[in-house]
């Protein structure tokens, strides 16, 4: 496994490194699954002016080893902008598997996850933020939640992916960590869900005006 991130620091090695992976996968009885999440980062449009000439350089060694059909090494790539990827990259795609967003009722279980992880219980990132704030109290109560308020959260943060709702609960717990009593309730939780929808709406803007990516 590997991200597409991986291949710039390699620089003008990545390209040697992209044969040696392919070579080894010839060599091995087995084969190899090569898994490369957030593949746009790597396998972007060549004419991209993003795009430096090793790491154009080293996507042109991966075409190279995947222009024919292979019994050793089986290619799956991720990423949540696949019109990104270069045209030669996706002819050689043979199955496309779409993971959509969540809907609301899975965004309303994911709010609940979430909710448990960060703000029900112990956890590593409940440490964290205690240490943060000087070994402040790492109880929180949660009062005055009901179930209708997580609801229309999950209803409001239509367009959110899982990572998101994840990184709105983080601000929640942030937020209870920021107060003076280490108290959720009805009120608090709904400041912090209207102000990330918010951001979330500025962020798709700012995105399809070429201002910033989504």
């Amino acid at each position: 496994m590997m991200t597409g991130g991986d291949v710039a620091p390699l620089g003008a090695q990545a390209v040697t490194k992209i044969h040696e992976i392919f070579d080894w996968a010839k060599k091995s009885k087995k084969g190899l699954l090569l898994f490369i999440d957030e593949a746009d980062a790597f396998l972007c449009e060549r004419n991209s002016i993003h795009m430096s000439e090793a790491q154009r350089s080293a996507l042109n060694a991966l075409l190279f080893r995947t222009g024919d059909q292979s019994r050793d090494i089986v290619l799956v790539l991720a990423t949540n902008r696949p019109g990104d990827l270069d045209s030669a990259i996706t002819d050689r795609i043979d199955d496309v598997i779409e993971f959509p967003l969540p809907g609301e009722e899975e965004r309303f279980q994911l709010l609940k996850l979430y909710l448990n992880k960060y703000l029900g219980g112990e956890s590593d990132n409940t440490s964290k933020w205690g240490a943060l704030l000087n070994k402040r109290p790492q109880k929180i109560t949660i009062e005055d939640l009901p179930e209708d308020v997580i609801r229309e959260a999950a209803k409001m943060t239509e367009g959110f992916s899982g990572r998101e709702i994840a990184k709105l609960v983080a601000s929640i717990q942030a937020a209870v960590y920021g107060s003076s009593d280490c108290r959720l309730d009805s009120q608090l939780f709904k400041e912090i869900v209207n102000y990330k929808v918010t951001e979330h709406h500025q962020r798709i803007k700012l995105a399809a005006e070429g201002g910033v990516p989504s």
